[in-house]
């Protein structure tokens, strides 16, 4: 993987994924910059989208290391939260270079202050040895299930919708997401109705990505902050209004090859929540069920109870 700016991409990549998340100019060697312009919050969010800044680290890192290093693990810090307004600047520290494993460092900044860390671990691909996995859990498959952009119209045509919440389905439609997401249980998934902490969503970037497997990788890290930390809302439904929700870290295992321009199935769950905090897991499912990836995450999530109507 060359430096950022010459990351190639084929051009019906819709939404542009690459050249709007994740593409970084080249200051030196180990300094990468990621233009204001290109950076993204999401709807009712102050701050830049945590997945974005975890894909462009891992650009930054994978353009320091040899073609046949691959990531198979990263571990990130949300220290502050990004603003649009500003560039980011990514440092990477080559800890060590090996001849099987090599560590990377890399700091976030905005305006001088520390924004983002993540540690990334490569490795070269070694002859299959010992191996298992748990298998697949059994659901509906996409081809039968709608997307959220076809769930937020249909519920557009419900004549009982308030103004307020039609404003804020179009405003969600005018973000023109470059990925694909179709939830197993929309119900569930929009917290229409109370349901156990854990989902099911098939996920792919809207277009084709192209070859090179540390872009799959970064698209993939990009794509795995979406909708992770939510799982950890629906034991209470609507009966409880978003205060503050924003990821405190984020850790990415990466087991075997994918392509993100593909149908993968994410299975997130979340086991606590308390102390003004969520905890959710998830495990990425290719569609022939292999295990591509696990994720964990740890976040704020303050909530107040929606007062009842009488």
């Amino acid at each position: 993987m060359s430096d950022g700016s010459s990351l190639q991409t084929d051009s019906n990549l819709k939404g542009e994924v690459i050249r709007s998340f994740l593409t970084l100019e080249s200051l030196d060697p180990n300094m990468f910059r990621a233009s204001n312009e290109n950076l993204w919050h999401p709807q009712g969010s102050r701050f830049i989208f945590g997945g974005q800044v975890v894909g462009q680290a891992l650009v930054a890192a994978c353009n320091t290391v040899s073609h046949d290093h691959h990531a198979h693990s990263l571990h990130c810090y949300f220290l502050r939260g990004g603003n649009s307004n500003w560039p980011i600047l990514y440092h990477v520290d080559r800890t060590r270079d090996g001849e099987t494993y090599a560590s990377r460092s890399v700091k976030a900044t905005q305006d001088g202050k520390a924004i983002f860390t993540m540690q990334t671990s490569f490795k070269k691909d070694e002859p299959q040895g010992y191996h298992f996995q748990m298998e697949m859990p059994e659901v509906e498959g996409p081809d039968k299930l709608m997307s959220t952009d076809e769930l937020l119209r249909l519920r557009l045509k419900n004549k009982g919708i308030s103004d307020r919440e039609k404003e804020f389905i179009n405003r969600m439609l005018s973000q023109n997401l470059p990925i694909i997401i179709r939830p197993c249980d929309p119900e569930g998934y929009y917290r229409v109705k109370i349901s156990e902490p854990k989902r099911f969503l098939w996920m792919k970037a809207a277009g084709h990505i192209g070859e090179d497997t540390k872009l799959h990788q970064c698209v993939a890290a990009y794509m795995s902050d979406f909708s992770l930390l939510g799982t950890a809302l629906q034991p209470g439904g609507m009966n409880y209004r978003i205060n503050f929700m924003t990821s405190l870290d984020h850790t990415i295992w990466f087991h075997n090859p994918f392509r993100v321009d593909e149908w993968m199935l994410y299975e997130a769950f979340s086991p606590h929540a308390g102390n003004g905090k969520a905890f959710c897991h998830g495990r990425v499912w290719k569609q022939d069920g292999t295990l591509a990836m696990s994720v964990a995450q740890e976040g704020v999530i303050r909530l107040e109870p929606v007062a009842a109507k009488l």
